[in-house]
């Protein structure tokens, strides 16, 4: 399993985040959350999936908002879960809430923290690469992230050209220098690490 916490950042000084995110993630990622995602304490929030794509989506997505410090913690939880995400317990929790301390004096806001029964070089690997997609993200342009969005649609480049009323030509320009091909394999491949991160049930 995996265990999402995030703290809002600088919420004393900023309007709450809480209720817009946690709509958005409730609505995209609805079938692959064991239970909605929900506020547990004031400004943060905490989500469980089972699903490794799921898990470093919504990890891409709270970055992206610039609102989140972030804990991603694989592990074990206790069966059954509660009523509520808030209610559920177990070892995956209590790592979130780690992560998500460690993360907050982080350049990106993020941190990796394994479970008892994971491997922790593995998951400091993973950390580790996860946070250098992290700065590369943080330093993409409106622009590519105009183009990125319209391709994570299904749409062709000459398609997002026209949309955008641009040639194709520039589309591409903005493809390489938003390196959106990279954050696609560097995605796949942070995905298969997870995967390979989520302990095995008990025999």
């Amino acid at each position: 399993m995996f265990v999402i916490t995030a703290d809002q950042v600088d919420s004393r000084h900023t309007s709450d985040a809480v209720e817009d995110t946690l709509a958005a993630v409730n609505s995209t990622h609805k079938r692959a959350l064991e239970l909605p995602a929900e506020r547990t304490a004031g400004d943060e929030i905490q989500l469980l999936t089972a699903d490794a794509t799921t898990a470093l989506s919504i990890t891409l997505e709270l970055f992206r908002e610039g609102r989140w410090s972030i804990g991603l913690a694989p592990g074990d939880v206790e069966f059954p879960l509660g009523s509520s995400t808030r209610a559920s317990t177990g070892d995956a929790f209590f790592a979130a809430r780690t992560a998500v301390e460690r993360a907050k004096p982080r350049l990106v806001r993020f941190a990796c923290e394994p479970g008892a029964r994971v491997d922790r070089q593995q998951a400091e690997d993973l950390d580790a690469l996860v946070s250098i997609l992290l700065l590369v993200l943080d330093r993409r342009t409106d622009g590519g992230w105009e183009v990125r969005d319209l391709l994570s649609t299904g749409m062709t480049q000459a398609e997002a050209a026209e949309r955008l009323g641009i040639t194709p030509g520039a589309v591409s320009l903005r493809v390489r220098a938003a390196g959106i091909r990279q954050e696609d394999a560097a995605v796949s491949a942070l995905v298969r690490m997870l995967e390979n991160l989520n302990p095995l049930p008990d025999a």
